[in-house]
C-alpha cells in the first residue's frame, strides 16, 4: 500500500490557561460579600447598643444600690462640717449636736464602704478620704490649727461625692440622659453651695463676727449656688419638676433664706477683726433646716426620675437591638431568597441555552450539513431563530442563532459549489471518458489491422493497457466528483471472473497471482464498483512492491461476506501509518483532507467506493513483512453460483484483459459457450471443469477478429481454450460489444499447446543472470524509495 512516515507528536501548548470562575461562583459571592457586610455592621451596631444598654442597667443599679447611700454620706457630712464649726466657734449645745452629727456620719460611711466594692467604679477615692476623717475630727476637738482648714476637708469630701454622681451617673455617651442628669449634678452642687453658707454663718458663732476670709467664702458660695439655680437647674426641668422647685423656691422660707443672704451682702459692718453680720441671720437656722429638707426632696425625685429613665433607655436599647437583629435577619434572609432564585433562574436559562446549543451543534448542524452536502433541502423551522430577547441571556442567545444562520448559509454555499464543481468534474470525466473509449475502439482497430506484425501488436497491446489505466483514473475523478460509474452488468458475475477483471486493469497485471472460488457470484448493480474497488488496491500493491515479486489476491467466504485478500511485498510500514490509513479507508474523508493529499488519491476512491458498497477494507502487516488489504464484502451483494452453470462475463466496453497465456487453439475448433479465458501460465483449479472454446471470426490478416458476432454452435471438442478475441451474445436492448480475452493476437506458432513438464529443471541461470535480477529488484526498490519520499507531506 501508499505508506507515509507518521505525523509527527504536536508541540504542547506553552499558554498558560487561565483559570476561570463558574458564574454560579460569581453569584454566590456576588450575594455573600454585602450578607457578610451587612452581618457584620448588624453584629457591630447590636454589640455597641447591648454594651450601652448593659451599661445603663450597670448604672441603674449602682445608682439605686449605691446612690442613696452616697447621698446620705453627703448630707450627713454636710451637717457635721456644719455643727464642727459651731462648736469651734463655742455656739451653745454645740458639742451634743456634732456627737448626734458624728454618729449619723459614721453609720452612713460604714454603709457606703460596704456597698462601694466595685474596682471599676471611682469609689475608692471617696472611701480615701474617710479615712482622714477621724485625724481632722481630733484636730476639731482640740482647735489645732485654722477652722478653715479643718472645714476644707469636709467640704473636699463632698466635692469627691458630687465628682462621682457626676462621673458614674451623667450619662455621657447617651445625650437624652445626660441632658437629664445635668440638673441633678447641679442640684447637688447648689445644695453644697447653700450647705457652705450654712458653715460660714455656723462659724460666726453668738458673736456674729466673720472674718474677711469668711465673708469672701461666703460671697463666693452665694454667687455660685444662685448662678447654679439660674443657669443649671431651672432651665432643664422637666414640667412637674419645675412646679415641685417653684413650690420650693416660693416658700417662706425660701424667702427668709433670700433675704438674710441680700442683708449679710448689704447690712454687714466692717470691723478691724472683719465683718459684723446683720441681726437678721438668727433666723437661718430654722429656715435652713425647712427649706433643705424640701430641696433634699427634689434631689431625690431628679434622680429617680434620672433612672427611670436610664432604665427605660435601657429597655429601647435592648428593643432595638431585637428589631435590628430580626430585621437584619429578615433582610439578609430576602437576600438569600432572592439571590437564589436569581441564581436559579439564571442558571436555567443558561443551562437550557447550553442544551440548545449543544443540540444544534451536535445534532443539528450537522444533520443540516449533511442534507445539504447531499442536495436536500433544509427547514428553517429546524435552525435557532432571533428572538429579539433584550436581556443578556437572550441576546447571547440570538448571537448563537446568526451565528448558526452565517454558518449554513456557508456551508449551504460551499454545497452549491461543490455540486456544481462536481457536475463540471463529471461533465469532464463524462467527454474525456467517451474520448478515452473512442481511443480504445481505434486501439482495437489497429490490432486487428496490424496483427500480423508481432513488435507492432505489442506496442498496441501496450498503448491499450495505459489506456484502461486512463480510463481508471477519470472514473476515479468521477467517483471523486461524487458521480457513480455507470455498470452494464445485468447478469451475475463469479468471483473468479471479477478478480479477473480486476487484474486486467492493472499495467503490471503479469505479476498478479488469483485464487478464488467459484461456487459465489456478485450481484450485477456491484460489479463495476467492486472491480474498480479492487484494481485501485491491486495497482497500489504492484507499484509499491518489487518489481518482480508476486501480489496475490485470495478470496473465500466468511461469516460476515466475501473476503478478498490482496497481499504484496512492498515495504514495510509502521503502525501509525496503518491507524492513519485504515481510518481513512473506514470512512470516506472530507473533501478538506483530499485537497491535502491530492497525491495520495487510491486510498480516498477505495473509502468512497467502500463506503458506498457497505464493505470494510483493512490494511495490515503481512507475513512477508509488505501489507496485505482485506476487503470484507456484505452478503447481500453476493449470490450463490450453480457449478455446473457456463461462465459467463457479460459485455462490456470497460474491460480489456492483457492477460499472457502459452497455449492456443486451432482455429477451426469453436464452441458455443462465450466465455473469457484465464492465461495459461496458471493452473486451472482441480474443482472447476475445463471450459470449452468460443468461436473465433479472423480478419484477412489471420488475426481473431474484435467485432460482435453471433457465436456459431460446433460439436468439435478441443482440450485447451482458443486464445481469440470472442464475440458474446448481447440482449437485444444494449448494443453489442467487443469483448477482450488474453493472448488472441498472439503469433499462430505460439498458440500451439505446450506440454507439462513432469519433472522440475533446475535452474540453469549465468551468474550474470542472477546478476540481472538482483540489479532489477534493487532497482525496483530504489523507485519505490524514492516515490515514497515523493509522498511524504
Amino acid at each position: 500500500m501508499s505508506p507515509t512516515e507518521p505525523e509527527g507528536i504536536r508541540r504542547q501548548s506553552t499558554t498558560r490557561r487561565r483559570r476561570t470562575v463558574r458564574l454560579r461562583t460569581l453569584l454566590i459571592w456576588l450575594a455573600v460579600v454585602p450578607t457578610v457586610a451587612m452581618g457584620t455592621q448588624v453584629t457591630v451596631t447590636a454589640q455597641r447598643l447591648l454594651a450601652q444598654s448593659e451599661k445603663l442597667r450597670s448604672d441603674v443599679a449602682a445608682a439605686e444600690q449605691v446612690g442613696a447611700p452616697l447621698y446620705t454620706l453627703m448630707v450627713d457630712m454636710q451637717a457635721e462640717r456644719t455643727a464642727t464649726a459651731a462648736r469651734w466657734a463655742g455656739s451653745d449645745n454645740s458639742e451634743g449636736e456634732l456627737r448626734v452629727r458624728r454618729e449619723a456620719t459614721d453609720l452612713a460611711a460604714a454603709e457606703f464602704r460596704r456597698l462601694a466594692v466595685d474596682p471599676s467604679r471611682s469609689f475608692s477615692e471617696v472611701t480615701r478620704q474617710l479615712e482622714k476623717l477621724a485625724e481632722y475630727r481630733q484636730r476639731a476637738d482640740a482647735r489645732i490649727g485654722a477652722a478653715d482648714s479643718t472645714l476644707a476637708y469636709y467640704s473636699e469630701v463632698i466635692g469627691k461625692v458630687i465628682q462621682v454622681y457626676q462621673q458614674e451617673f451623667s450619662h455621657a455617651e447617651d445625650a437624652e440622659l445626660a441632658q437629664a442628669s445635668r440638673p441633678v449634678v447641679s442640684m447637688l452642687q447648689a445644695t453644697e453651695m447653700v450647705a457652705r453658707e450654712d458653715t460660714v454663718l455656723a462659724l460666726a458663732g453668738p458673736s456674729g463676727e466673720l472674718t474677711f476670709v469668711g465673708y469672701d467664702q461666703f460671697v463666693s458660695a452665694l454667687g455660685a449656688q444662685r448662678y447654679l439655680h439660674e443657669a443649671l437647674i431651672v432651665p432643664h426641668l422637666t414640667a412637674r419638676d419645675q412646679r415641685f422647685y417653684d413650690r420650693v423656691v416660693g416658700s417662706a422660707d425660701w424667702q427668709t433664706k433670700t433675704r438674710i443672704e441680700s442683708a449679710v451682702l448689704s447690712g454687714h459692718k466692717d470691723i478691724v477683726t472683719g465683718i459684723k453680720l446683720p441681726a437678721e441671720v438668727g433666723g437661718w437656722s430654722s429656715a435652713h433646716a425647712n427649706f433643705s429638707v424640701q430641696m433634699t426632696t427634689l434631689n431625690i425625685d431628679l434622680a429617680r426620675s434620672v433612672l427611670a429613665r436610664g432604665e427605660a433607655k435601657a429597655g429601647e436599647l435592648q428593643t432595638e437591638v431585637a428589631w435590628l437583629i430580626g430585621g437584619s435577619a429578615g433582610g439578609l434572609l430576602a437576600v438569600v431568597v432572592v439571590v437564589f432564585f436569581t441564581t436559579r433562574s439564571v442558571l436555567r436559562r443558561l443551562n437550557d441555552l447550553h442544551e440548545r446549543t449543544v443540540t444544534v451543534a451536535e445534532e443539528t448542524l450537522p444533520d443540516v450539513v449533511a442534507r445539504l452536502q447531499r442536495g436536500q433541502s433544509v427547514d428553517p423551522d429546524a435552525l435557532p431563530a432571533v428572538t429579539g430577547d433584550r436581556d443578556e441571556v437572550g441576546r447571547i442567545s440570538d448571537a448563537f442563532a446568526r451565528a448558526v444562520e452565517v454558518s449554513v448559509d456557508g456551508h449551504r454555499r460551499l454545497a452549491a459549489e461543490r455540486h456544481g464543481f462536481g457536475l463540471f468534474a463529471s461533465g469532464i470525466a463524462s467527454r474525456t471518458g467517451n474520448l478515452v473509449s473512442r481511443q480504445l475502439s481505434l486501439t482495437e482497430d489497429l490490432q486487428d489491422t496490424f496483427g500480423h506484425d508481432e513488435a507492432l501488436l505489442a506496442e498496441l497491446m501496450r498503448a491499450d493497457q495505459l489506456t484502461v489505466g486512463m480510463r481508471r483514473q477519470i472514473e476515479n475523478l468521477l467517483i471523486l466528483a461524487g458521480g457513480e460509474v455507470p455498470d452494464p452488468h445485468t447478469e451475475p458475475m463469479r468471483v473468479a471472473d471479477l478478480l479477473r477483471e480486476a487484474a486486467a486493469e492493472v499495467e503490471d497485471f503479469r505479476r498478479i497471482e488469483r485464487q478464488a472460488l467459484d461456487e459465489t457470484s456478485v450481484e450485477p448493480s456491484a460489479i463495476s464498483q467492486i472491480s474498480h474497488l479492487l484494481a485501485e488496491l491491486l495497482d497500489n500493491a504492484t507499484r509499491f512492491s518489487p518489481p518482480k515479486s508476486k501480489v496475490v489476491i485470495r478470496a473465500e467466504l466468511v461469516t460476515d461476506g466475501l473476503s478478498v485478500e490482496i497481499e504484496d511485498r512492498g515495504p514495510r510500514v509502521s503502525p501509525e501509518r496503518y491507524e492513519e490509513m485504515n481510518g481513512r479507508l473506514h470512512e470516506a474523508p472530507p473533501y478538506s483532507v483530499l485537497a491535502q493529499n491530492a497525491h495520495r488519491l487510491g486510498l480516498f476512491v477505495v473509502g468512497h467506493l467502500a463506503d458506498q458498497l457497505g464493505a470494510t477494507v483493512t490494511l495490515r502487516r503481512s507475513v512477508y513483512g509488505g501489507t496485505s488489504a482485506v476487503v470484507i464484502l456484505p452478503r447481500q451483494l453476493l449470490v450463490a453460483s450453480d457449478p455446473q452453470a457456463p461462465r459467463e462475463i457479460e459485455p462490456q466496453p470497460r474491460v480489456l484483459e492483457l492477460l499472457p497465456a502459452p497455449t492456443r487453439a486451432p482455429a477451426a475448433s469453436v464452441s458455443s459457450e462465450p466465455a473469457v479465458r484465464e492465461a495459461a501460465a496458471e493452473p486451472a483449479p482441480a474443482t472447476e471443469p475445463a471450459p470449452e472454446p468460443e468461436p473465433v471470426v479472423h480478419t484477412s490478416a489471420g488475426l481473431p477478429s474484435r467485432r460482435a458476432k453471433a457465436p456459431v454452435a460446433v460439436a468439435t471438442a478441443v482440450s485447451a481454450p482458443a486464445p481469440a478475441l470472442v464475440p458474446v451474445p448481447v440482449p437485444a436492448a444494449r448494443p453489442a460489444l467487443p469483448e477482450r480475452v488474453p493472448q488472441t493476437h498472439i503469433a499462430e506458432q505460439l498458440r500451439e499447446p505446450r506440454a507439462q513438464e513432469s519433472v522440475v529443471r533446475p535452474d540453469t541461470a549465468t551468474p550474470e543472470e542472477v546478476a540481472d535480477a538482483w540489479a532489477d529488484y534493487e532497482q525496483g526498490t530504489q523507485t519505490v524509495e524514492e516515490e515514497l519520499r515523493r509522498d511524504q507531506p
